[in-house]
């Protein structure tokens, strides 16, 4: 290397110091300064770390005074060089000398860093062009947004979540039976609707006391993270915001909130929202006199919001008319007076009775032909009726699905029901009745009403935990669970149990905590607490060490309020330690084991002590509702009818037989009857279209067969290696992942400084709480690819082919562009045309090898050389490679005109399909909105313009040499 003062050069081992000049040559040492960064560094002249800067014509360069100048000729005077060229801001001939270039220089295109001597590693190199591979592969996928959630691929719900969550701003009522996964259904739905752009600002509107349950049910299964906004929140953002709920994207607020606080109800109504959804929503009641304040609130709400999502278990049980209301919510074009609508529906009872019976006796009776032959006048069905009526399965489907595509509600109502979805456990209830302990009778006795006039169902509940008025008696710190009969049963019980899992819940957090202590203290039994006064970190960690197989907890003893949103199905044995007086939080409780996809009976023990309000209420849920061994749908129904009788039972502990019992079988006759009422309502065609027809099944094993795939494993180990990330093997499937000092990227994404737990395995993660799920939609991996494509990270490298066959000497250069097409994210231009890679593969006679020599095999032949071998190849070819590049990028340019064109082919296609299924349908179900057609013109019109405008950019270049 030949130095002068004054010359320009940049270190090859710290780039991130700028542009340097040689300022002293002594002897064998020279020094550099580094102005940019106002270091001073002095080498060795015979093995000084450092690649000259050397621009060439065509270049456009910066002086230190700011202004431009586009190379045309270099150059050198007394080893100086000196750029002569235009001068961008006056237009003017001018000549710059290299002493004088900006200091802050920055080299960013890959083949400036090339010839600058900033050579990447050979695998980073490797690793950018497997990244294009990926991301162009995920931005085409029809699964975005499927892929990722931590949940069980259950058929029903992936049907629900592909159908919605593919349109344009959807409004829909998801209606399934409880435990049948609508809070899953409307996260997948949310979740693709992020993804893909369709959404970016979203409020959802829950009861109270479901806010904890969905923040964490988000982000634990959707890896999205929601900020809850009460009084105080607000209080705060105002000072950031004229408006605070713009100080968010993703915001969550109960009902009693904005429908309580018109100030910042007013505020959410003036926010730009693009999706809201709305739990528990047979809470917004309307009668033909007066709609209710919620109502109101959410219709304001709601109009201005393009897409808008309703959660009920309920939809028609608190009134008809409500139920139109909300549809009027959806739709207001749609359904616009309740008395034609009742006339409509009056005819989807006949759709639906026709269904019900081609599906449950195959066979029709004449009126029910006749009804099918009206219903779908516009097509002769004589044929298929003949088919059907002599058992072909395959003309029932096809006149199914014809009934399908024309029912009322079907676009806009999705129903499944427990009895039309297989895969459910079945439960067994077992008590075990203890005798009130003397402690409890005294405090009971002396307390008596001292807690004054109370409302029954206050009265009621005191009278249900006796260990809370043995505390009033005794003082708050006084224990109880020394000589609590249930302690001693439970204890006895785990140690029959001690080879199963067994998940406790009770109603209070402090219940949890001291049966924790006394388990642990008394008997050594391994168990854990969780309950609502632990971070969710804390929670996730209990929940782990109880899925844990060895070396784990028993028991895991929680909270009402605690074991909200989580499932332990892993689990099938339940201890329910006391009884919420509401029936639908005794579902929630066993609804933790009860999900699809438990994998054996679940076996509920319920202590008790005999001749108090507990057994009144245990044989009320039991005997009354029949609500242990199957899912109570007619709970709160029955507690509003009965309520009066019941509270006072259980308030004076009356458990005489001859004056209860009368109640409970009146109960239990209710009981079946309305549920009677509710199967004989059943809408089968509903259901069968919400549930798929099983169309859903190809999706799902789609799905699993991506799990299965090494490739995201493979590829994001390779990557945690390169950047330095710390993996330590956890077992079960699963890694734990640790920053470390030496990370090339000290804010890795989603990488805490106290590490996280991952697995790529999506049965550990439903075990394993404190384990994250892994999958090509996970913002890990998002966030990674990202990272790579949009930083220098390998996009100039140099290798050696080992190849007698060639002459030593012969050289290549590969060439990766990328074609994109910038939109705006709801468009989603990468449907059809994504960040594509075009890899270009030269020869030194500018000959294209690319499609005669595939990338890995190629890849596979190549050896690394070092950075300063690597520098030293690269300036000698340079002049023979600028040629090349320019013929690259003709040959890229060539195929960029190719892309396009197909790309808006596939465009116009693709959509063209969409909207002319969803013309054909409009004429017969009403219930597909214009707007819904329109937007699929507006779409064409603005992707066909992206597309065409779509750019070139040369992402990544290498150089190949042979060598013998």
């Amino acid at each position: 290397m030949n130095f002068s003062l004054g010359q320009r050069w940049i270190s090859d081992t710290e780039s991130d110091l700028g542009l340097g000049t040689i300022v002293a040559l002594e002897g064998r040492q020279l020094t550099i300064l580094f102005p940019a960064s106002g270091e001073n560094r002095v080498y060795s002249v015979q093995e000084a770390p450092v690649t000259r800067v050397i621009f060439n014509p065509g270049d456009v360069i910066r002086s230190v005074e700011e202004w431009e100048l586009e190379v045309e000729t270099v150059e050198e005077q007394n080893g100086i060089l000196s750029y002569h060229g235009i001068r961008l801001d006056t237009e003017e001939k001018t000549t710059l000398k290299e002493t004088f270039l900006d200091h802050f220089i920055k080299f960013n295109k890959p083949q400036d860093r090339l010839f600058a001597g900033q050579i990447d590693r050979f695998d980073r190199y490797t690793l950018r062009y497997n990244t294009w591979q990926h991301q162009f592969t995920r931005q085409q996928s029809h699964l975005k947004g499927l892929i990722g959630q931590r949940a069980s691929l259950i058929p029903h719900q992936l049907y629900i979540a592909d159908e919605v969550g593919q349109r344009h701003a959807p409004r829909v009522l998801l209606s399934d039976e409880v435990g049948l996964g609508k809070t899953i259904e409307a996260g997948m739905i949310l979740h693709q609707q992020i993804l893909t752009g369709r959404a970016s600002r979203v409020l959802i509107v829950v009861p109270e006391n479901l806010q904890h349950q969905w923040l964490v049910e988000m982000m634990r299964r959707f890896n999205l993270y929601f900020s809850i906004f009460d009084e105080e929140r607000c209080d705060e953002a105002f000072a950031d915001s004229p408006n605070v709920f713009e100080t968010e994207q993703l915001v969550l607020v109960s009902l009693e909130f904005i429908t309580k606080k018109r100030r910042w109800f007013e505020q959410a109504t003036l926010a730009d929202w693009d999706l809201l959804i709305i739990d528990e929503a047979h809470h917004l009641t309307v009668t033909k006199e007066k709609p209710s304040t919620e109502y109101l609130r959410i219709a304001e709400l709601s109009q201005d919001i393009p897409g808008l999502i309703l959660l009920t278990a309920t939809p028609d049980q608190l009134g008809h008319y409500s139920h139109f209301a909300r549809l009027q919510l959806l739709d207001p074009d749609r359904f616009y007076d309740y008395d034609a609508f009742v006339e409509e529906e009056s005819h989807y009872k006949e759709v639906a009775d026709a269904a019900n019976q081609l599906l449950q006796q195959g066979e029709l009776d004449e009126k029910n032909q006749t009804t099918l032959k009206t219903l779908l006048k516009e097509t002769d069905i004589t044929e298929l009726l003949a088919k059907a009526q002599s058992g072909d399965d395959a003309a029932k489907q096809e006149i199914l699905s014809m009934l399908l595509d024309r029912h009322g509600t079907g676009r806009i109502l999705f129903r499944n029901s427990r009895s039309g979805i297989d895969g459910y456990p079945s439960r067994k209830l077992h008590s075990y009745p203890v005798e009130l302990p003397k402690q409890y009778k005294t405090a009971m006795s002396v307390m008596g009403n001292m807690g004054g006039i109370q409302t029954p169902e206050k009265s009621a509940l005191r009278a249900l935990f006796p260990e809370k008025i043995f505390q009033e008696f005794e003082g708050a710190g006084s224990s109880w669970a020394g000589f609590d009969p249930r302690v001693e049963w439970l204890i006895a019980k785990l140690k029959e149990l001690k080879h199963e899992k067994v998940l406790l819940i009770c109603a209070e957090a402090q219940t949890a905590i001291s049966l924790e202590q006394i388990l642990r203290e008394r008997e050594a039994i391994k168990s854990a607490v969780f309950h609502e006064g632990m971070s969710i970190v804390e929670r996730d960690r209990a929940a782990a060490y109880f899925a844990d197989e060895y070396d784990s907890a028993q028991v895991l003893l929680c909270s009402e309020i605690g074991s909200e949103g989580r499932n332990f199905q892993f689990s099938h044995n339940i201890v329910l330690f006391d009884l919420p007086l509401n029936p639908d939080l005794l579902e929630q409780r066993i609804g933790r084991l009860d999900r699809i996809g438990q994998k054996f009976n679940i076996n509920i023990h319920v202590p008790y002590f005999e001749n108090t309000a507990q057994e009144v209420l245990l044989r009320w849920y039991h005997e009354g509702l029949d609500a242990f061994e199957t899912t109570s749908t007619t709970g709160q129904l029955l507690y509003k009818e009965f309520s009066d009788d019941l509270l006072e039972f259980i308030s004076e502990h009356n458990c005489d037989e001859e004056e209860l019992d009368p109640l409970l079988e009146q109960a239990a006759k209710q009981n079946a009857q309305l549920r009677k009422q509710m199967e004989q309502g059943r809408d089968r065609l509903l259901e069968l279209h919400s549930s798929g027809q099983g169309k859903s099944d190809a999706l799902a094993a789609e799905i699993e067969q991506l799990d299965d795939d090494v490739v995201l494993p493979a590829y994001m180990i390779n990557v945690f290696d390169m950047f330095g990330v710390n993996q330590e093997d956890k077992g079960e499937n699963t890694i734990i992942l640790k920053p470390t000092e030496h990370m090339l990227n000290p804010s890795f994404p989603c990488l805490r400084d106290d590490g996280i737990t991952v697995t790529f395995d999506r049965a550990t993660s439903l075990s394993q709480e404190d384990a994250q799920f892994i999958s090509w939609d996970h913002p890990m991996v998002q966030g990674t690819m990202d990272m790579i494509c949009d930083d220098d990270f390998g996009c100039a490298s140099v290798a050696l082919l080992k190849n007698k066959k060639l002459p030593a000497g012969t050289f290549f250069v590969e060439l990766i562009f990328v074609a994109e097409a910038s939109a705006p994210k709801a468009l989603q231009v990468g449907r059809f045309l994504p960040p594509t890679p075009i890899r270009v593969l030269l020869d030194k006679a500018g000959n294209n090898l690319a499609e005669n020599v595939a990338f890995d095999a190629f890849n596979n032949q190549l050896s690394a050389v070092g950075r300063q071998t690597g520098s030293k190849l690269a300036n000698a070819l340079q002049a023979a490679i600028h040629p090349l590049i320019t013929k690259a990028n003709e040959l890229a340019g060539a195929e960029l005109v190719t892309l396009k064109a197909a790309a808006q082919e596939k465009m116009q296609t693709s959509l063209n399909e969409e909207q002319g299924r969803l013309v054909a349908l409009k004429s017969i179900n009403p219930n597909i909105r214009d707007e819904e057609i329109q937007v699929f013109d507006k779409q064409k019109a603005q992707l066909d313009e992206f597309i065409e405008k779509a750019q070139l950019k040369l992402d990544a270049i290498r150089l190949i040499v042979v060598s013998h």
